[in-house]
């Protein structure tokens, strides 16, 4: 196995199995404090990586599609946390936030990787295995966050568009969901996503992380 990606897969097992793991967390957190104990029960509010990491999905895939396309594209997917969302005390709103909350805890992982980041300058600390982690955490965070707000089903963008749309639309939108991982692999395989979708948001996502963390720059 070429070192180069060896050194790649190390830099980035970190940040992913972090990104991954918290964020399915906290959909289940998340539906637990707003009535739904399925995911609790089930033992999927945990910070334990094997709860959330799907064979096929987060290893087989991503893996594949890295050796098959020489490191050009590469996707995957953990295992979604069990929400019964009629056991939310508000089901519309509840499901909203339930969806809301992964790609928001990215968002708040991508700040934390970018403090870390930050911290390693202000300490000197001159190990580019660090920095590059720290940087794969930003990037890793956001891509992931980004793409699950997606407004298709069973992203979690599609479940907070059904959420705000009237009964009817929401309805149709949510009848796309047994297709709707196709259609995202296609617009991926195509680049539509990501020349349309990913790269503008993930562009926005760093331009905010970047301000959120100017004060604390120019402190240290």
């Amino acid at each position: 196995m070429d070192s180069s990606l060896i050194q790649t897969i190390v830099v980035y097992a970190l940040p992913v199995i972090f990104a991954i793991t918290l964020h399915e967390a906290a959909h289940g957190y998340v539906a637990r404090m707003l009535g739904d104990n399925t995911a609790y029960v089930l033992g999927r509010v945990s910070f334990n990586p094997m709860r959330h990491i799907d064979p096929i999905g987060t290893i087989l895939i991503p893996l594949v599609l890295y050796f098959a396309t020489s490191g050009a594209f590469m996707f995957g997917y953990a295992k979604p946390v069990p929400v019964a969302f009629g056991n939310l005390r508000n089901p519309r709103w509840g499901s909203l936030w339930v969806a809301l909350a992964g790609p928001l805890c990215n968002f708040v992982q991508a700040l934390l990787w970018g403090v870390f980041g930050v911290a390693l300058a202000a300490l000197n600390v001159d190990e580019p295995f660090f920095t590059r982690m720290a940087r794969a955490g930003v990037f890793v965070n956001l891509v992931l966050g980004v793409l699950n707000l997606f407004p298709l089903p069973p992203l979690d963008g599609g479940r907070v568009l059904t959420a705000l749309l009237p009964v009817r639309p929401a309805m149709m939108l949510a009848r796309l969901e047994p297709y709707g991982f196709f259609i995202v692999m296609a617009l991926v395989m195509t680049g539509t996503l990501t020349r349309f979708w990913l790269s503008p948001l993930v562009n926005i996502g760093y331009a905010a992380v970047t301000a959120i963390l100017t004060p604390l720059i120019s402190l240290l």
